[in-house]
């Protein structure tokens, strides 16, 4: 009778019985239960704000530093230091689709005035032109009815340019959304600022909880990721982009700030301004004088390639992990889930690697110590 079902309750020395195995582990479901429902509601409240709230937690990790000088200049003012970061992050982003719209607005507008004043004359098509085969007699009519007017032009063209603008408009409607979305960002990061270090402590406290004890660790990497990209990426795109547009607006180039922002758009996708400022040069060489080309050249690119010898110093530093893993983060990043890619993708390659690198150093010390001789061995 010595033998008892594991399954009865245990009698303890108080005369109270404990419960079994089976009511505990059924106490434990019920409790995970309870705690998973209340975790998916929770989630499918907050699911329509996740990129906002994403977004903002990314740009308050990046721009702390920024407003932690900023309060220590104006004396502890924590709450005026936010705003300030705030409105200037809202003049970054509101501004240059402020001037690209008036660039555009402004262009479209002369083109127009041009067109309907008969200013803008098609200049003569060469005969060897005229003269391909198969495509030169379609080129000399279209060219011949874009000589006679406006009217007859847009008579002309006018079923293909009507889906062609619909899809213009799409974009421009795509652009505003992003636009809108990035500044509900930037309020809410607004708000994080003051109690930033706090929210901090609360995240390490969790990841200790799951991956103890280097949770804090990986908080804080995670952190100087974010950092080291932001000033990589984004800060290595803004500062080509407004060189860029400096040289092109000082040099009067034609459609500057549109320009401007597709090279900056081309900077933080990490393909680079050259596509613009390439076909700019030569447009340059073709259009003005030796002397003011040259210098356009010569001052236009050490732009182009300035990408390459800052984003390398900016994102390594403070990291342990290697450039090659934050490059295939930022690319394999943004090709998969866009702009929110660009910060998502180095963070996640950079944990992951310290995990692995952790993982294999437990492995080591371990067969370490049990290839190591005992102290009876020792001994002998």
């Amino acid at each position: 009778m010595a033998d008892q079902s594991s399954n009865e309750p245990h009698a303890t020395e108080t005369g109270k019985s404990e419960p079994s195995i089976d009511a505990r582990v059924i106490d434990i479901a019920v409790r995970l239960g309870v705690l998973g429902l209340f975790a998916y509601f929770s989630l499918q409240l907050i699911a329509p704000f996740f990129l906002f709230l994403l977004w903002a937690v990314v740009l308050t990790v990046a721009l702390y530093p920024a407003y932690s000088w900023l309060a220590g200049k104006l004396g502890g003012r924590k709450v005026l230091s936010a705003i300030l970061v705030t409105l200037l992050c809202l003049a970054i982003v509101v501004g240059p689709v402020a001037v690209l719209v008036v660039s555009l607005v402004e262009t479209l507008q002369g083109w127009y005035q041009s067109l309907t004043a008969g200013g803008l004359k098609m200049p003569v098509l060469p005969e060897r032109v005229a003269t391909l085969p198969i495509i030169g007699s379609k080129i000399a009519d279209f060219w011949q009815t874009a000589g006679q007017g406006l009217e007859a032009l847009f008579a002309k063209i006018g079923p293909m340019v009507v889906p062609a603008g619909g899809r213009i408009l799409s974009v421009l409607a795509s652009l505003s959304g992003s636009v809108l979305f990035f500044v509900v960002s930037i309020i809410l990061a607004g708000c994080l600022f003051v109690p930033g270090p706090s929210l901090a402590r609360g995240a390490k406290r969790v990841a200790d909880r799951i991956i103890a004890p280097r949770g804090a660790e990986f908080v804080d990497l995670a952190g100087a990721t974010i950092r080291n990209v932001s000033r990589g990426v984004i800060g290595v795109a803004v500062i080509q982009g407004l060189l860029t547009g400096i040289l092109l607006i000082a040099f009067a180039v034609p459609l500057a700030g549109l320009l401007t922002f597709v090279a900056l758009f081309l900077c933080i996708i990490q393909i680079g301004p050259a596509l613009v400022i390439l076909p700019t040069i030569i447009w340059a060489w073709s259009s003005w004088d030796l002397v003011p080309a040259l210098l356009f050249t010569v001052l236009m690119v050490p732009v182009m390639l300035v990408d390459n010898v800052l984003r390398p110093i900016l994102m390594s530093r403070g990291l342990d992990v290697p450039m090659l893993v934050i490059l295939i983060g930022v690319l394999g990043g943004t090709i998969a889930h866009g702009l929110l890619g660009l910060f998502l993708g180095p963070v996640i390659l950079a944990v992951f690697y310290e995990l692995v690198i952790a993982w294999v150093k437990v492995g080591e010390e371990e067969r370490g110590e049990a290839e190591a001789p005992g102290p009876e061995r020792e001994g002998k």
